[in-house]
């Protein structure tokens, strides 16, 4: 039984029982029986079902919340807050445009002939999910799946397994036919196999970019289904003359260190005009030293531990690279107040005097650490931003419409913002360039990846 360590205290929380092939196989026969009924059911029950799992979620969500701080480490007001906010706002707005993103489409009259394009399910869907934030990242697939006529099996990420059984229970719950939807906790291997044996109508994968090229391999080698990959990023914002100063600061120390910074999303480096470097410098680390670093349980905690000892280990070791090549932190470790916490804390660090032979300004840090360089115009932070491997968010400062989209256009990312970070609207498709990732989810969009289109030519006269 694999044990799911805490980062909190660097003792076992939880303990889980991993499932061998034979027993993993069970569970995708009744999966794809129960999506045989499923994708008869009409979408104004699968509506239902969605709509109520997020009830029936709700009731347990102090239980849930706890569980996802204990076994990832972040505030336990943000545990509930992935419910509450993106978690509520996804579901709902994906209920909301079910209806016309699964739609017929019809063709123009052609005398004889009636013609249409249907979207239907594809069968049974694995998602594997990552641990960063382990509630909203298997919604992003799920929901649309099962709104679709899809099951749906949850393969999540060791460290945050147990939220697969939370979301197996709120469906059941919800009235969803037993089996729809799945924790299937099996290691990497087992998820291998079961993918060549060509038992899914598509994979989406949210993690690491080696992750991802893997799973890729995997599914390219043995099966012709779609693979949605969601992967890594080293998000950029260009901070702008005319921005809004204190409404910039405030939000892109929040987008660099909120989740203590584990946010494929998070800003990761800021390119700021010589015009306002200095001053915007002063600020931003001000605003940083205002972090309370601590354990996750405590209410005034705002920046709890990374996920594992390892991933500190890692991020450390970033910033040593850095100060070695002549960086300098502005805020770091003696700016708080955190005694001996555990190997898993690590303060958020401001870096400057950085540049791109750096690790924290070209491979993804994935922690509390940023690096902000001075730039002299546009064309230089534009270059900067878009050298890089990922493009998987941008953002501009600045209050000036105009001059904002004119950048945006130039910037290499699947999702550019002007005036805002760190953030998913469900209106709007997830998606990356480079080695960001590749598929969309969310939006209109979503509902493709977990769908395949058939054709309907039906001759009315002969």
């Amino acid at each position: 039984m694999p044990d799911i360590v805490s980062p909190i205290d660097d003792q076992v929380a939880y303990t889980y029982s991993e499932l061998g092939e034979a027993e993993a196989l069970a569970k995708l026969d009744r999966a794809d029986e129960v999506q045989r009924q499923w994708q008869e059911v009409p979408l104004s029950r699968r509506l239902e079902v969605c709509r109520a799992m997020l009830q029936r979620y709700g009731e347990l969500e102090e239980h849930y919340a706890e569980q996802i701080t204990r076994m990832m480490g972040k505030p336990l007001a943000h545990a509930r807050g992935e419910y509450r906010g993106p978690m509520r706002e996804r579901t709902l707005a994906l209920c909301d445009m079910a209806e016309a993103a699964l739609a017929d489409h019809v063709l123009p009259q052609k005398l004889g002939f009636d013609r249409f394009i249907r979207r239907e399910p594809v069968g049974t869907v694995l998602d594997i999910a990552a641990w960063n934030y382990p509630l909203i990242i298997p919604i992003n697939v799920v929901v649309p799946a099962v709104l679709a006529g899809n099951a749906v099996v949850v393969k999540h990420a060791h460290q945050t397994a147990l939220v697969a059984d939370q979301l197996e229970q709120a469906f059941t719950a919800a009235g969803a036919p037993e089996g729809l939807v799945q924790a299937l906790p099996v290691d990497h291997v087992t998820v291998a196999e079961l993918i060549a044996k060509r038992r899914f109508g598509f994979v989406a994968f949210t993690g690491s970019v080696r992750g991802g090229h893997e799973v890729y391999r995997t599914v390219a080698h043995e099966c012709f289904v779609g693979v949605g990959l969601e992967l890594g990023g080293k998000d950029p914002a260009l901070v702008l003359p005319d921005c809004d100063f204190d409404f910039t600061v405030d939000n892109l120390v929040d987008g660099a260190f909120f989740n203590a910074g584990q946010s494929c999303c998070g800003i990761e480096r800021i390119y700021v005009h010589e015009q306002l470097y200095d001053r915007f410098v002063d600020a931003y680390v001000a605003k940083t030293r205002q972090y309370v670093v601590g354990s996750p349980l405590e209410a005034t905690t705002t920046l709890g531990p990374v996920v594992s000892a390892t991933a500190a280990e890692g991020i450390r070791a970033h910033i040593e690279q850095a100060l070695a090549m002549g960086a300098r932190a502005l805020c770091g470790t003696a700016d708080f107040a955190m005694g001996d916490l555990g190997p898993c804390y690590v303060a958020p660090h401001v870096l400057v005097d950085v540049d791109h032979r750096m690790e924290v300004m070209s491979e993804e840090t994935f922690g509390p650490v940023v690096g902000i360089m001075k730039v002299a115009d546009e064309d230089e932070a534009v270059a900067l931003a878009n050298d890089s491997r990922y493009g998987l968010t941008a953002s501009v400062w600045t209050q000036d419409a105009d001059r904002g989209l004119r950048l945006m256009r130039r910037l290499q990312a699947g999702t550019v913002y002007m005036n805002r970070c760190d953030y998913l609207d469900p209106g709007l498709a997830w998606t990356g360039v480079k080695d960001s990732g590749h598929g969309a989810s969310l939006s209109p969009l979503g509902f493709l990846s977990v769908t395949r289109p058939k054709s309907y030519h039906l001759r009315t006269q002969t």
